[in-house]
């Protein structure tokens, strides 16, 4: 498939802006992940690598969502598939970790390839609705297929891969792995939704009669959407697997689908750093609010409700507009 010939109007040299921003951005933001768990303790360390993580799996629902406007309630399941392919092929083949990571990108992408068919045909909440019964019947297979899964019981020992002979079994040296496996596939989505295929899917999802007139191909784009989403939430149940070293399905059900459509929605959806803003949220506030002790969660749904009703943009279109106003202020001012 090649890619399609549609123009950016922006002005070259304030893309180019942009992408040095945020190619700097990502860079800026990985040094500093590198180094933050220094005296953090083995839980702190842990919830920095959950959200990295977490942050990959709302990647792939932002690429899906925000940039090409298909609506998705299986992106647990995808990361249900990811983490458990992992599992099984590192804990009872002996597979190496990398292999297993690479097959789970490539099954995550092969079934969101196939559940992409049906966003041929239908959109928005009817799409919704397909996506939450392929996220159910993963759910199902994974609780009850003991044989393969574990049922119940789960999965436990997982090991934690090696990094050049370097062994990865502490705190501290398995979250710099997370941080770069997080930085490679930040960059790898830098450059697509700022490649053609990018413009693509923003085109589909603002108007795709529009989009078919400019010679895109709609359905392909639209399939392509979905399994690269797909693949990115492999890729973070790949992740999360030895992690936790230990799985089981509660992680992976429809409620986990929602929480995690709820974290695009807040970090602000097509936003590059909108799933780090969305999963920072979703996994570090919670952990920041405990001291509140039985009350927390209920000043955590607060606080995502006051977000989501005064910047419906999410956090990342209030930080634009508020630094628009400030570029005008000054430019005002000059």
């Amino acid at each position: 498939m090649s890619a399609p010939a549609v123009q950016n109007s922006v002005a070259p040299r304030r893309a180019t802006g942009r992408i040095d921003a945020a190619l700097i951005g990502l860079i800026l933001g990985a040094i500093i992940l590198w180094f933050a768990p220094v005296g953090m303790g083995r839980y702190g360390t842990y919830v920095l690598s959950l959200w990295l993580v977490m942050s990959i799996g709302v990647m792939g629902l932002n690429l899906t969502l925000g940039y090409a406007g298909q609506t998705s309630l299986a992106q647990a399941a995808f990361m249900g598939l990811g983490a458990y392919t992992t599992a099984i092929l590192t804990t009872k083949y002996g597979v190496s970790w990398y292999a297993a990571f690479a097959l789970s990108g490539l099954l995550t992408f092969a079934v969101g390839l196939l559940l992409g068919f049906p966003a041929l045909r239908v959109r928005t909440h009817y799409l919704a609705f397909v996506t939450l019964a392929f996220s159910t019947l993963i759910w199902l297979v994974l609780r009850n297929e003991q044989w393969l899964t574990g049922g119940v019981f789960g999965i436990s020992n997982i090991n934690r891969p090696d990094f050049f002979g370097i062994k990865l079994f502490g705190a501290l040296e398995f979250h710099r792995f997370v941080v770069v496996v997080t930085l490679i596939l930040s960059l790898k989505l830098w450059w697509l939704i700022r490649s053609p295929w990018g413009r693509a899917f923003t085109a589909l999802r603002e108007n795709p009669v529009r989009a078919a007139s400019l010679g895109i191909d709609t359905r392909a784009y639209t399939l392509l959407a979905f399994a690269i989403g797909s693949a990115y939430g492999g890729f973070a149940g790949a992740l999360y697997a030895p992690l936790v070293e230990f799985i089981d399905p509660s992680p992976f059900s429809l409620s986990q689908s929602l929480f995690l459509l709820l974290m695009v929605v807040a970090g602000g959806a097509g936003y590059l750093f909108g799933p780090f803003v969305g999963a920072l949220l979703g996994v570090v506030l919670p952990e920041w609010l405990r001291f509140a002790g039985s009350l927390y969660l209920i000043i955590f749904a607060a606080i995502v409700l006051a977000l989501l009703v005064i910047c419906p943009q999410g956090v990342s279109g209030l930080i634009e507009r508020g630094w628009n106003a400030l570029r005008r202020k000054t430019g005002g001012a000059r």
